[in-house]
This record gives structure tokens, C-alpha cells and sequence, in this order.
């Protein structure tokens, strides 16, 4: 059998090869396909024959792909990304003010941000469709190099050759203490003052506390952790409930209960923006949205990475984890 062959008889059941990567379960990957079990069985066995290989071995109570499905369902996945862009790409060339928007964010952006971007978009487009979806750094990069999301809001910018970035606004990180704690009214804390105390950050793969981690080695230690959690509002309870010290973007107008938000000498900095995958394919419904979005931005006044004034165009008082 030649590899045209193979491939004509693999191409119709890459939403199968894909469901069962995700499950690793027959049952669960029927009823994701909306198609009787014993219908899924029959396709594994039709595929398995062709290929000429199993493509599933037993394990515990569902299933592991072996080698050459996994290879085959890593493609099956690409392939369905690139075609539902296909797709997307022909409908909207029709009616470009209907299309639908996959945009993803960093958990908070939502509290204004988000909201004021897509307010002002949706007054000239009504008809175009939002998806959103929330996360952390990491997982909004890794989620659109895959191809997952059009578009994603992110802090700090990823250095990532397949996507190209724009900054919208430079966000001032602030210290964040317990109200009675003994730095809660200094004009300014140096990192290095923070060298003793309990930290309460955020888990790895969010924008701040890479940060926080590189403001503290940069002062000559390691945070002593206390707690890790996945969003800004938990951090700041724990910090108002006596927990330990955060470093922060500002909670918005006035501080948070119980928190005291101190800046810090010099003030560090990090840049929201807009990343998407260059060179690939845009709706019109996504490209109106990135020149919408680009065109809220103002020119930074950053004088350095760590040293700028405050500049948030778009939203006064956002924040984001």
C-alpha cells in the first residue's frame, strides 16, 4: 500500500485519532464523537489493519496509544487545527463581520481589560464571536503555538520565534504586606530588605512570579515560600490574613482590604501585550480585532526595564496574574 493510500484511508477518522489521545479511553472517546463504542472499535481495528500495527495496548482501565499512534494522532491534531482554520478562513471571507475570535488571557486581565477591549470592538462588529479563555503564562504560550488560541494578552512578552508580540501598557509591580506589617507605611522597600521574609507567590508558569524570581536573585536570594497559588486575589487574602509578602501588579483604586501595597526602589515593570503566530493565516475577524486592540495602545514611557512612570492606556487599574 502506497502512503497516499494510507493517508486517504487515515484522513477520515483524524477526529477519532484525537479523541483518543485526549481520553486514552475507548468509552470516553465514543461519547466525545458522539458515535456508539462498538462504531470507535471497529475504526481502531480498520486503521490498526491498514497500518498494519495495533494502535492501542491495554492499560489499567483504559488504553495507551502505542508509538505509531501516538505519531498518528500528533498529526491528526495538526491537521484539524489547520483545517478548521481552513474553514474559518472561507466562511468569514464571506461574511467578515460574523466571524468568531479565540482569545486568550492572563487570569485578572479579565476585570477591566479584557472587558474594555472587547466593549469597544463589539460597538462597530456586533456579530463577531468571542471564546475566552483564561490561564496561566505558560499555558496561554504553549495553548497558541498549538494553535488554540488566535490571540493572547500576555505579561511579561514571550521571546518565542513563532510568535510576534506588541506591548499595549507598562504595569508597575508593588509590594504586598499585611496591613500591621512593619514595611506597610516606608515610602519605598528595596528587594534586598525582603531577603527574611515568607513569601505567598504565585506557582510556577505565571508571568509574576518569574518575575518575583528574577527581582530576588537579582538581590542576592531565594524567596523562602509560605504558599503558592494560581490567582492574584487568592495571594492578596493570604497576604492580608498574615501569610507572608507578594509581589504584585496594583490592586486597582485604593488598596485591597487588609493589604498595604508599598512601591518598590528602583520599581520594576512589565509590559502587557498582544502575541500572536506569525506568519500564518488571519480571519478578518481576528486581524480587525488585533488592529483594534493595537491601535489602544500608546508609546511606552519606559526610561529602563525596572525604572519607568506607570502607563496603562487601555484600562486604569488593571491587573493580572
Amino acid at each position: 500500500m502506497t502512503y497516499d493510500s494510507l493517508s486517504a484511508q487515515v484522513a477520515p477518522h483524524l477526529p477519532l485519532l484525537a479523541a483518543l489521545r485526549e481520553t486514552r479511553n475507548v468509552t470516553r472517546a465514543a461519547e466525545l464523537l458522539g458515535v456508539p463504542q462498538p462504531t470507535v472499535s471497529r475504526r481502531l481495528a480498520a486503521l490498526a489493519d491498514a497500518l498494519g500495527a495495533p494502535l492501542t495496548v491495554p492499560d489499567g482501565r483504559g488504553i495507551r496509544l502505542t508509538r505509531a499512534a501516538e505519531l498518528l494522532a500528533e498529526a491528526a491534531e495538526r491537521g484539524l487545527a489547520a483545517l478548521d482554520t481552513g474553514v474559518r478562513l472561507a466562511r468569514e471571507e464571506v461574511s467578515p463581520e460574523s466571524g468568531h475570535v479565540v482569545l486568550g488571557f492572563l487570569h485578572l486581565l479579565g476585570r477591566s481589560l479584557v472587558p474594555s477591549l472587547l466593549r469597544g470592538h463589539r460597538a462597530r462588529y456586533p456579530g463577531v464571536r468571542f471564546t475566552l479563555v483564561q490561564g496561566s503564562r505558560q499555558d496561554m504560550v504553549d495553548r497558541l503555538v498549538g494553535g488554540e488560541l488566535d490571540l493572547a494578552l500576555l505579561a511579561p512578552l514571550p521571546d518565542v520565534p513563532a510568535l510576534a508580540c506588541v506591548g499595549l501598557v507598562d504595569q508597575e509591580i508593588l509590594l504586598s504586606v499585611p496591613a500591621e506589617h512593619r514595611l506597610a507605611g516606608r515610602a519605598s522597600v528595596r528587594v534586598a530588605e525582603l531577603a527574611d521574609e515568607e513569601f505567598v507567590l504565585l506557582e510556577p508558569g505565571y508571568g509574576v512570579r518569574t518575575l518575583t524570581d528574577e527581582l530576588c536573585a537579582a538581590a542576592g536570594f531565594a524567596p523562602r515560600i509560605a504558599f503558592e497559588g494560581q490567582e492574584s486575589d487568592t495571594v492578596r487574602g493570604l497576604v492580608a490574613a498574615g501569610l507572608g509578602v507578594a509581589l504584585l501588579p496594583r490592586f486597582g483604586l485604593g488598596s485591597p482590604a487588609g493589604v498595604a501595597e508599598v512601591p518598590l526602589s528602583p520599581p520594576p515593570y512589565r509590559t502587557i501585550g498582544l502575541a500572536w503566530r506569525a506568519d500564518e493565516p488571519m480571519t478578518p475577524a481576528v486581524t480587525g480585532f488585533r488592529e483594534h486592540v493595537l491601535a489602544s495602545r500608546q508609546p511606552s514611557e519606559a526610561a529602563s526595564s525596572t525604572s519607568v512612570r506607570a502607563a496603562n492606556p487601555v484600562a486604569p487599574g488593571t491587573t493580572s496574574s
